[in-house]
């Protein structure tokens, strides 16, 4: 039998500063921008109990736990730490795939000659990672198949440990279906209102049934309710998207603005592809209203792309597809979708002369940062009158996944 396991960090980037910082331990610790319209990047245990949660307005955060400890991102320690735990999942299996800096799925299928069954390596890898950290704890779910060992994780959080055996169907069963990635507070209502109220519930609905309310989801829903994945673990699995959004103090009005702010995102993210010397064959753009409605834009570009000016240029075309007359606007970004290493590019029939002096300024514009003690060049536009950066609530991501429900 397949042996899977998920490996979830417990409020991973709120417990790396209470180990970093004692005065922080036991306490309700809130991670993210302080200002009014920052967002929760990750709250501790103690926070949780007054019902703070990570991806939760700062401001609301702050009415539910008033007195929560609110502590600025430290995104360079968390990846450190984060390669310290990676290092104890690779001690026990290569098939490691990551999902996010905090979590991961690994197949010990092959491992159990030298290690012992999968509950057995589970509790090894949470007392190795404890041990390496200097004490931060994961939560683990041992099953056959990925989406039960996810759901698993999260049964016994903080602290604790899941197995799952061969019936995986009778496991999931009496679960309450919001366990499942996707279903959320505007699906859960139409399913209960259907009747629907746990995972096996869905296993046993028709798919037609299903397929009405969920759309082309329906029938992968009822398969993975029953049990049913046959997924493997993709090990080394690289980054499907590089991106950058801001949440604003103000509510951005004209399409200057946003033009402007996106010039920011392309920015920043064209520094994070040289980096990881990657080009991107598509841009993303998403906007997010002063009521809260979400819209995405696409394009593919004529040839994989790293630099600004290209990121940029591709963005600002997509705002024409979106509804920007009187609009009020809380939440720009721009993501590098599709990509593919920058070394290998096949050159086009026509190819674009100046791309490769686009490429190479971005080079120039990244060695820069590294000669003046990390303060990267910017440009002009993106410099207020009285000389420093606009007032944002910046949250730079580098997605691997689909996103996380909370740990």
């Amino acid at each position: 039998m397949r042996q899977i396991l998920h490996i979830d960090m417990d409020a991973f980037f709120a417990s790396v500063e209470q180990l970093d910082d004692p005065s922080l331990r036991g306490k309700p610790v809130l991670v993210g921008g302080a200002a009014r319209r920052g967002v929760v990047a990750a709250a501790s245990y103690e926070a949780r109990v007054f019902g703070a949660r990570s991806a939760m307005p700062m401001a609301e955060a702050l009415r539910k736990c008033p007195h929560a400890i609110v502590v600025q991102p430290k995104r360079g320690r968390y990846e450190e730490v984060s390669r310290t735990v990676f290092d104890v999942f690779h001690r026990y299996t290569p098939l490691v795939e990551g999902l996010s800096i905090d979590e991961a799925f690994l197949d010990v299928t092959g491992s159990q000659s030298l290690f012992g069954d999968g509950e057995t390596i589970a509790k090894r890898i949470r007392a190795d990672v404890r041990e390496v950290t200097g004490g931060l704890t994961c939560s683990a779910g041992v099953a056959p198949c990925k989406f039960a060992a996810k759901i698993a994780s999260d049964v016994n959080k903080p602290d604790g440990l899941t197995v799952v055996g061969p019936d995986v169907a009778a496991f999931l069963a009496p679960l309450p279906f919001e366990r499942m990635w996707g279903i959320g507070p505007k699906t859960a209502p139409m399913l209960r209102r259907l009747g629907y109220k746990t995972i096996g519930d869905l296993a046993n609905a028709s798919e037609a049934a299903l397929e009405r309310v969920l759309g082309s989801w329906g029938p992968e829903v009822r398969r993975l309710a029953r049990g049913e994945d046959p997924r493997d673990v993709e090990a080394d699995r690289d980054a499907k998207s590089i991106g950058a959004e801001c949440t604003y103090e103000e509510d951005l009005t004209t399409r200057d603005e946003i033009a402007r702010s996106l010039l920011a995102h392309a920015s920043r993210v064209a520094e994070r592809l040289t980096e990881a010397d990657l080009s991107a064959r598509v841009v993303v753009v998403k906007i997010k209203y002063a009521d809260f409605m979400l819209l995405t834009r696409r394009t593919t570009l004529l040839e994989p792309a790293s630099d600004t000016t290209t990121l940029h240029d591709a963005a600002v075309d997509l705002l024409s597809r979106f509804p920007l007359d009187g609009a009020r606007v809380r939440l720009t970004g721009v993501a590098a979708h599709d990509l593919v290493p920058a070394g290998g590019i096949q050159p086009t029939l026509f190819p674009d002369p100046a791309a490769a002096k686009r490429r190479e300024v971005e080079s120039v514009l990244l060695s820069a940062k590294g000669r003046f003690g990390g303060q990267a060049l910017t440009f002009a536009s993106l410099i207020d009158k009285s000389g420093g950066e606009p007032a944002i609530s910046r949250n730079i991501s580098k997605n691997l996944t689909r996103p996380k429900k909370g740990s």
